[in-house]
């Protein structure tokens, strides 16, 4: 995970410290805090992943 290409989101403002990061590790998509990258990955198939992306689009996960 530590080779990963890691990246934050484009919504995501230069100052702020509560997001995620993305990677393709392989043919997964990996997910962690951006506040602890030794921390915690969590690891998704690609149609687990594109299925959450198109349901938090959608407002599935809204507060």
């Amino acid at each position: 995970m530590q080779r990963a290409a890691w990246r934050k989101s484009s919504y995501s403002q230069p100052t702020q410290s509560d997001c995620v990061e993305v990677a393709w590790v392989g043919s997964k998509k990996a997910v962690r805090d951006s506040k602890n990258p030794d921390g915690d990955v969590l690891s998704l198939e690609r149609d687990v992943w594109a299925a959450m992306v198109s349901q938090i689009k959608r407002g599935a996960y809204d507060l």
